[in-house]
C-alpha cells in the first residue's frame, strides 16, 4: 500500500538515532506533502555535501569543513591546555557554555574490551605528541564503566611532574534531590567534594 520510494524514505530515517517507526512515518509524510519541490532539492544536496565536505581536523579530530576547525585556529585559545573528548558531539556540548578557553582532542571513542575497541583504535598516537607541550590535560570522557577505564588508562600514560592531570567533577547536579540520587551519584558527589 505504501509506495516504494516513500517506504525507502522511512527505512532510511529509522536508521538514525532516537527515530522509531512512527516518527519516520511522519517525517517521511513531511517531506512528501509539505515541503515544496525547492526544499526537498535543497535537503537532498545537503545530504550529499554532507560527507564530501565533512572531515576531521589534523589536530584535534574534530569535524570540520576547513583545514583546521574552528577552536585549533583560534590564536587566543591556550594550546596547552587540552580537554580529552570521547567524540566531536561533546565539543558541540562543551563549546556552548561559552567557558572554556583551552582546547580539544576527540578519542574516536572509549576503550570498550566487549566490542574489542582498545587504545590502539582511538586517536592516542597523536594526543602523545601534543601532550609533550601541554601543561594540563582534563580528561572529560562520561562516567561509564568504558569512560571511567579510558580515563585510567590515559592518566598513567601521561601522568608526570611536570603535566596537570584533571577529571570533570561529578556528582550531583544543581536542583538535586539527595532522596532520587542513586549510590553511584551519591558517592561521586562525596568523593568530588569542594571547599564552601
Amino acid at each position: 500500500m505504501i509506495p516504494k520510494i516513500l517506504q525507502k524514505i522511512m527505512d532510511d530515517f529509522q536508521k538514525l538515532p532516537g527515530i522509531g517507526e512512527k516518527t519516520a512515518e511522519r517525517l517521511a509524510l513531511f517531506l512528501v506533502s509539505d515541503m515544496d519541490d525547492e526544499q526537498i532539492i535543497s535537503f537532498s544536496d545537503h545530504l550529499k555535501r554532507l560527507k564530501s565536505e565533512i572531515k576531521t581536523c589534523p589536530v584535534c579530530h574534530m569535524l570540520t569543513d576547513r583545514d583546521l576547525c574552528d577552536v585549533c585556529a583560534d590564536e587566543t585559545r591556550d594550546q596547552n591546555q587540552i580537554m580529552v573528548v570521547a567524540d566531536a558531539k561533546d565539543v558541540f556540548i562543551l563549546e556552548k557554555m561559552n567557558s572554556y578557553q583551552g582546547v580539544y582532542h576527540v578519542l574516536g571513542g572509549l576503550i570498550d574490551f566487549s566490542r574489542g575497541i582498545t587504545d590502539k583504535d582511538l586517536n592516542i598516537d597523536s594526543l602523545s605528541e601534543r601532550m609533550k607541550h601541554a601543561h594540563e590535560m582534563i580528561i572529560a570522557t562520561n562516567g561509564t564503566v568504558e569512560g571511567e577505564m579510558t580515563a585510567k588508562f590515559l592518566k598513567s600514560l601521561y601522568e608526570s611532574d611536570t603535566l596537570k592531570i584533571t577529571r570533570l567533577a561529578s556528582g550531583l547536579p544543581v536542583g538535586a534531590d539527595l532522596k532520587y540520587a542513586d549510590e553511584l551519584t551519591l558517592s561521586k558527589a562525596v568523593e568530588n567534594r569542594m571547599k564552601y
